[in-house]
């Protein structure tokens, strides 16, 4: 068996209805993991649920809520009898203001989605993890978890907690065979950002050395290796994938 087989794993994706969320469960699904697709937007759940057939169901979780958090882990496990890989992928970009006028309102609508919902996956998903006897967490972080950029203050601080999240989770459930590493995306081509300017989408490519954007299945990738077997003694790591954007 390959190992990046995962015949037999049941997969949580969160902010999986569209783009790198979208990519992850489609790939995992691929590789033979069923997997519970979960977004805020039901529709778009159900779209990418549908597409992979039935080995998928679609979930609507609002990750900033930790009841909610709880019901979608034990969709997981009595949809398909388990859980052994989470890819917590949910997040908003938020509010764009220098942090002298960032609001009180748009700070926390930010962290309580992009660090807080982090948390309260991790927070459920752990004991099931355990009990089945390991699993491997990939939380999406960003490359604004290792540096800044203009009017993001929330979001920055967000991904940086990320990073320092995932290292504690890694540390702590390490002795009961779970792996938590995190990823760092560049600027990636989504319909998000397809939505901007072509000049400010220019911009953005020639920030990377690569000279694009990257997509959503070049982030899979290493989503699906972390939570493979072959990442098997890597935990507490933050890897970036961002065309050369953080080494300059």
């Amino acid at each position: 068996m390959s190992e990046q087989d995962f015949n037999g794993k049941v997969a949580i994706v969160t902010g999986g209805g569209s783009g790198i969320g979208e990519a992850c469960a489609l790939t995992l699904a691929d590789r033979g993991a069923k997997v519970l697709v979960a977004d805020l937007d039901e529709d778009a759940a159900q779209r990418v649920a549908s597409a992979i057939g039935a080995n998928a169901k679609a979930f609507v979780v609002d990750v900033s809520d930790p009841v909610a958090c709880e019901a979608m882990v034990k969709a997981a496990v009595d949809t398909f009898g388990g859980l052994h890989i989470a890819v917590n992928n949910a997040g908003i970009g938020g509010e764009q203001s220098p942090i002298g006028s960032y609001s009180v309102e748009g700070w926390r609508a930010v962290l309580s989605v992009n660090l807080d919902g982090v948390f309260y996956c991790m927070r459920a998903q752990l004991p099931v993890m355990i009990a089945a006897g390991g699993g491997s967490i990939v939380n999406m972080a960003s490359i604004l978890g290792s540096v800044a950029f203009p009017s993001a203050g929330a979001y920055v601080s967000a991904k940086h907690g990320v990073v320092g999240l995932t290292k504690a989770a890694a540390i702590d459930h390490a002795a009961q065979g779970i792996r938590v590493n995190a990823v760092g995306p560049g600027f990636i081509d989504t319909p998000l950002l397809a939505a901007l300017p072509a000049e400010m989408i220019a911009a953005l490519s020639d920030m990377h050395p690569l000279g694009r954007l990257g997509k959503p299945e070049e982030v899979a990738e290493l989503v699906a290796f972390l939570a493979s077997d072959r990442a098997s003694n890597t935990t507490g790591s933050y890897y970036t994938t961002d065309g050369g954007y953080t080494a300059r």
